[in-house]
């Protein structure tokens, strides 16, 4: 039997889709003259998307059918549905001013906390929650507003109100949760195998930032009770969510409820392979950090028995920080149990240039004498990461070796996918010293990054960055 190409299920899978295409398999086989049995056909199918049979290709989109949401594509009508809208977020639109449109509803229109569960949550009014609780108890749990979520989604991902009071915020979750309301309830955002639960709500943030997905305000103290209910500390979303930022509460709070160990909980249990198990989440967040340098986490991950005998994307550890600029940490890793460091000529060149030591790179080259060319080769972007690392001694030292100061690659992990420039990165991060640096060495200020065709001025002025404002401002001509 010939496997169609493995592929990606599509947003919005559908069985009946899916047993046309068993069917179409089937009808060019026949035509072919190698019939195909409709179970065979199925099999290659599932295998497809990567599944290992038919059956649990059926369950997964069983379950993906049922825990889909789209919240960014709802619209409404009434102030009910409409504060509920705009006061939540959506991780996709989210804005400050949603949220005041949110409040200037509720003040408008008060009465719509009454006799409503789901607006009641996210109000945090405990009164008209209990008033709704007494009269119909099951309303705890029942799925409804805008977004067919239940009450305790809309208390945990509400951002309307900065000014919410932590009484109010715990007796609201306590009277849902008392009543039935599941710690663990989740959806699936546009169909993505990893739910956003209750947890992640409380706990916010993501690759918005922290501006545009900001914790809740009582996240730690919401995250405790929701955990202490029952909520699984293995919650990949509100991992991947809080690991852009350096802080590490979340991680501290979620290791004291069992963070790492289990089978994975509710979600796992209904989606298998789809989603990491507690151990290989743990290791997604060391390889992360190691990258970005964040050595609290690091140490905070590695005093929690995180494993560092087994490779990270497919190096060492030590390895892993010494190519991603962050020698600082070698000896921690190597001491803690990572291999010891053990470059190839490649890696010890991009170690080398990341730390601006000219001193071993010149060491290497007198051994390597073509090393450079092959870099330039194959890491073209590699000016991009030591943008990413801050390092204006880097870039210089990459210029000097040819590297092309325009080159596009990404910036939140090294490589060279063509997203942004090296000075796009500077402008973000408002690195004053790096940006002179580039435009020193031939940066184009009217260069335009690849996702969002924006200028490096354009990102110096929506992350807030006012000294790279005046200095761009003056150079960018398009």
């Amino acid at each position: 039997m010939t496997d169609v190409p493995t592929q990606d299920l599509p947003e919005q899978p559908s069985l009946e889709q899916l047993r046309n295409q068993a069917k179409d398999l089937q009808r060019a086989r026949r035509a072919a003259g190698t019939p195909l049995p409709l179970q065979e056909a199925q099999l290659a199918i599932a295998r497809s998307y990567g599944f290992t049979s038919w059956t649990r290709l059926k369950r997964h989109v069983e379950v993906v059918q049922r825990y889909s949401r789209f919240p960014d594509r709802v619209t409404t009508a009434d102030d009910a549905s409409t504060f509920l809208r705009l006061a939540c977020l959506n991780y996709a639109d989210d804005t400050p001013a949603r949220w005041a449109e949110a409040r200037q509803i509720l003040e408008r229109a008060p009465g719509i906390i009454e006799g409503n569960a789901h607006v009641a949550a996210a109000a945090a009014e405990p009164g008209a929650l209990r008033r709704v609780l007494a009269a119909d108890p099951a309303a705890a749990r029942r799925e409804g507003g805008p977004f067919q979520w239940e009450p305790l989604f809309y208390l945990a991902y509400a951002r309307h109100d900065p000014a919410i009071s932590l009484d109010a915020t715990l007796q609201s979750a306590r009277l849902l949760l008392d009543a039935g309301a599941n710690p663990n309830a989740g959806y699936l955002w546009h169909g993505l195998p990893t739910p956003f639960t209750v947890l992640t709500g409380a706990f916010g943030e993501g690759e918005a930032g922290p501006e545009r997905s900001p914790r809740h305000p009582h996240s730690l103290a919401l995250a405790r009770l929701l955990l202490a209910a029952g909520a699984d500390p293995n919650d990949g979303q509100a991992l991947y969510n809080r690991m852009f930022q350096p802080g590490n509460d979340h991680l501290e709070l979620l290791f004291e409820f069992g963070l790492g160990t289990g089978d994975g909980g509710p979600w796992r249990r209904l989606l298998g392979d789809q989603l990491d198990t507690p151990a290989a989440m743990l290791r997604g967040q060391l390889a992360w950090a190691v990258t970005h340098g964040m050595t609290a986490r690091v140490q905070l991950l590695v005093a929690h028995g995180v494993d560092l005998t087994a490779p990270l994307d497919g190096v060492s550890a030590a390895v892993m920080a010494a190519t991603t600029g962050h020698p600082d940490l070698v000896d921690y890793l190597v001491a803690h149990g990572a291999p010891a460091l053990d470059l190839a000529p490649q890696e010890a060149f991009t170690a080398a240039v990341l730390a601006a030591d000219r001193a071993a790179l010149t060491q290497l080259l007198a051994r390597h004498p073509e090393l450079a060319n092959t870099m330039r080769a194959e890491r073209p972007a590699l000016i991009t990461w030591a943008a990413a690392c801050g390092s204006a001694a880097a870039v210089e030292l990459l210029a000097e070796l040819g590297f092309d100061v325009n080159a596009k690659g990404r910036t939140d992990v090294p490589s060279d996918q063509p997203w942004q420039t090296a000075l796009h990165k500077a402008a973000e991060d408002g690195n004053l010293e790096l940006a002179q640096t580039l435009l020193r060495l031939g940066a184009d200020p009217n260069i335009r990054d690849q996702r969002f065709d924006g200028t490096p001025l354009s990102w110096a002025r929506h992350f807030g960055q006012q000294e790279l404002i005046d200095l761009l401002e003056p150079l960018t001509t398009t």
